[in-house]
Parts: C-alpha cells; structure tokens; sequence
C-alpha cells in the first residue's frame, strides 16, 4: 500500500475532525466547515496526481484508449464519490480487473465492453438491494490473496513487453512462455534496451521516492516517477514509444444494440458474473482496509455495493473501464488528510478538466514508464511475507493461496477464483469435520463405543478404520451415535451396516442425531 507521509499532529486532528462526522456528533460549525473544505481540497489534488499516471497504466495495460481509463476516474469521483457508502475510499479503475478487461477485448471487441461492464454494473446494484454486500466479508482471504498474487503475475508479465515497447503475445502462459524470446530480442535491440532502462528507472524512482520524505509530501511516487521518465525521455531524445491520445470525445463509445444483444451469450454472462463479483470483492476488501485507516464513520456495505454499480452503469454506458475502489487512492487521500466525500469528488472534477483541456499533456509520456509503474504495483500484489506465515501457522491456507493463483496464470481470473472459493469450501468442510470414536468401556464381553463429532463422507473412510481398530473380547460392540453433532446419509448408512455386522447381543446403534440436509 502507497502512503503518503505527514505529521503525526496533522494525522490526528484529522482524526479527530473525522469522528465529528459520526451521526450523533454536535453540528459543525461554519469554521470547521471551512476547515473541512481546505483540508479536502488539498487531499484531493493529492489524489489527482497519484490518479493520473495509474488511470493512463492501467487502460494501456488493458488495450483500450488511454482517455477510457480517465473517464472511469471521472465517474468514480464526481458519482461514485457522491454516493453513500464508504466516506473516503476512492474509486477509479483498477489493476486488479486489467487481465479480465484485457481478455474480454481481446475475445469480444471493444465495443462490447460497454456491454458487459452496463450489465455488471446492474447486478451490483441488485446485489445490494438484495443486501449481499456484507457476505462479501465471508470470502477466504486465502482466495483473495491468491487472487490478487494471480493477478500481479499475469500483470507482470504482460508489462514485460511493454517494458521493451514489444507487444505481448496473448494470455497469462503465453507471456509466460515468450519471455525468454522477449529477452533475447531486447538484447538484440538498441531501441528496446533503451525502452527497458526508461521502465527500469521508473521502478527505482518507485521505490526510492517514499525515502524522501520532503519530495514525497510535494508529489506522489507515481508521477514523480513518470514526470521524470518523461523528462529524460524528452531531453535526451531517446527512441522510445509514447502513449497515443485521440481525444476524449472520440474515445467514448456507448454500446451499441448489437453488443447488447451479446449479453445472451453464455460466455458473455460468464464474464459480466466475472466483471461483477471481482469489483465488488475488491472495491468491499478495499473499504474494509480504508476503515482501518481513519476513525470516522464506518462503511455501510450494501450502500457502497449500490455505489459501485451505479458507477459501472454509467461507466458501461459510456464505453469506459470498469471501475472499482482503489486502495493507493484511498490510502493517499486518508494520508493526505482528506475528511468528507468532498476529496473524491473534487479529485473527479480535476480529472475531466485534465481530460478535456489538456489531453496532448499525455503524448509525451513513455508506454515504458507506465509499463514500470504497473509492475511495481502488480509485485505489490504478491502477498510474499503472508505466504511464509500461512504456510507456518496455517498451511492448507497457504496451498488454497497457491493453488488459486497457479489457476489464474495456468487458466483465467474466474476459473481461478472459482476454484480457489470450491477449495476453502472443501478446506473448511474437511477441518469441520473432526470425528472420533470413544471406547466408554467394556462389560460382559461387550465393548460400549461413543462416536463424537461431525460425520460426513469425508470422514468416513477414517471413522471407520477407528472402528474396525476397537477391541472385541467376544460379544460384539455397543454403538452411541448420541454424541453427534450432525451425521450425513452416507455416514448413517454406514454405521447402521458396520453396527449390524458387529451388533452386541442386547442392540448396537443408539439414537443419533438426525441426517443433515
């Protein structure tokens, strides 16, 4: 997560302005109001400079026209950020859904974007109606960071080549693969070296900028790091790419009858459930984190679901990039000592004036420096100190992380997750599952065994190992399935047929619980 650094003082009394946002709290008074209004504006210029190089990355990354990524920026502040729901986090388009957006084009044209991301926008909105959004909080962490790790990968890979200013040869295992082709090319390229040395200073300014700390409250890292490249690339006239701009106007395209038409097709729904249930999952992971950062007021979770698809609506309608809540904006502008919804809409409205009034402003940057930013911020997806801990503290943990992210790179964003969700499932249900036999003694030949615990068919195989294991001096075994919580048809049938076998003279089975649905 990108932070911007400020003074302990400043930090909390905005914490403490932000707590008189709390419903109960006294009225504000036209001064504080004032205050509010300064200390927003600022946070939301902040916000715009850290908004306007990763806007432009992230619709390059995704084969659409860099202005796309700015309109779904200015939808996200002056809707998104209008709306209720959560008080600070910001909204724009994000690397997280840049391989699906990507994938989607590649497979069904540009101008069905429109359509898939309209409709996916109108089922986040149902969602919230229907009051799904706090169940997002259930997904397995392991699932989302195995998501966000697949995703940084994917996103690495892809920008390798725009790295070199070579295109990239398809999805997740074809990048993969062509990258030692891609090296020798680049060696064999003075025009490609030097695209790689624009994309590798950026990531060292990247990662060195958060260190000074004096140049850090003046500009972010992001487009300090870009500003720069673009400087050196202008001053010493080197052959690199530039980002190619057609204008804002010309750039948006509504869907059309025929893209909606699409919305029929199996593989088409496929991904606007992909679309939807991805943005929500991140825009309401990001919102809990945001609430982390401040101690105003909470995020309602519904409300910010309908928020968010009403900006993917309007975002669909225009052609635009699907948008979601973004953690590096909303990160900057708590940091940044932003205190109402103000910050966000602001930030908005600096980015349709960029939009329209300076457009040519982009042509001058680098497609390497972009690509540079976009690694950084693909490695930071990769959750590598997490990993080691899960893996030490709770391994099946760490395999559904793997698991998920090796499906995402091998296959696509929703087959990944998909089957990363049916692994905590599987996960869960087999560490529910804990059953056990108890031998409560032996009389008159006749050993009394109680069965505790869950049964299912998972543990089935073993529950009845433990029983073939008891002793028997001659009469047979008693069986107590009382002591179970619950007990599936699969595991009821079982024991019935094991207790007949092995009945005690006076009876086997006692009364169990009743079978699970």
């Amino acid at each position: 997560m990108e932070k911007i650094p400020f003074s302990h003082a400043r930090n909390v009394f905005s914490r403490a302005k932000l707590r008189s946002n709390h419903p109960h709290a006294r009225p504000r008074t036209s001064l504080e109001r004032k205050a509010d209004l300064r200390a927003d504006f600022t946070a939301s210029l902040v916000v715009f400079l850290v908004a306007v190089p990763l806007s432009v990355g992230i619709a390059v990354a995704s084969g659409v026209p860099v202005e796309l990524g700015l309109v779904t920026g200015v939808v996200g502040g002056l809707l998104t950020g209008l709306l209720p729901g959560s008080s600070l986090q910001v909204s724009g388009p994000a690397a997280g859904l840049t391989v699906l957006v990507f994938e989607a084009v590649r497979e069904y044209g540009l101008g069905a974007l429109g359509a898939l991301v309209l409709a996916a926008g109108l089922l986040q909105i149902a969602m919230g109606v229907l009051r799904l959004g706090r169940w997002f909080r259930a997904i397995s962490v392991a699932v989302v960071q195995g998501m966000l790790a697949g995703i940084g990968l994917v996103l690495m890979a892809g920008q390798l080549y725009a790295l070199a200013d070579a295109a990239p040869p398809g999805g997740g295992l074809a990048n993969l693969g062509g990258l030692p082709g891609l090296l020798v090319d680049t060696l064999g390229s003075a025009d490609a070296m030097c695209a790689v040395a624009v994309g590798v200073g950026t990531m060292a300014v990247l990662v060195l900028w958060p260190r000074w700390r004096r140049g850090a409250r003046i500009l972010p890292g992001p487009l300090a790091a870009v500003a720069l490249a673009t400087t050196a690339v202008a001053g010493l006239s080197l052959p690199v790419a530039r980002i190619q701009v057609s204008g804002l106007l010309d750039a948006v395209q509504p869907p059309g009858s025929r893209d909606l038409a699409r919305l029929t097709e199996m593989g088409v729904l496929g991904t606007v459930l992909a679309f939807a249930l991805i943005a929500s999952a991140e825009s309401l992971f990001s919102a809990a984190a945001v609430d982390r950062l401040h101690d105003g007021p909470r995020t309602d979770y519904d409300k910010e679901l309908i928020a968010q698809g009403a900006g993917n609506t309007v975002c669909g309608a225009l052609g635009a990039l699907p948008l979601t809540a973004v953690i590096v904006r909303s990160a900057a502008n708590v940091n940044a000592g932003a205190r109402t919804k103000a910050s966000r809409v602001l930030h908005g409205l600096w980015l349709l004036v960029f939009a329209a009034v300076l457009p040519w402003a982009l042509e001058v940057i680098p497609v390497a420096a972009l690509a540079g930013v976009l690694i950084h911020a693909g490695w930071k997806l990769i959750p590598g100190r997490d990993l080691a801990r899960l893996w030490r503290e709770h391994r099946g943990e760490a395999i559904v992380l793997v698991v998920t992210t090796g499906a995402i790179v091998t296959t696509n964003l929703f087959e990944g997750v998909l089957l990363g969700l049916l692994m905590a499932i599987a996960k869960a249900a087999w560490e529910t599952s804990h059953v056990h036999v108890e031998t409560v003694g032996a009389k008159d030949g006749v050993v009394r065994a109680r069965v505790l615990g869950n049964a299912n068919f998972l543990r089935l195989p073993k529950l009845l190992d433990e029983l073939e294991e008891l002793p028997r001096p001659g009469h047979g075994v008693e069986l107590d399935l009382s002591g179970l919580r619950h007990m599936d048809h699969a595991c009821r049938s079982a024991l019935s047929a094991w207790a007949e076998r092995n009945a005690a003279p006076r009876g086997a089975v006692a009364t169990g619980p009743p079978v699970g649905p």
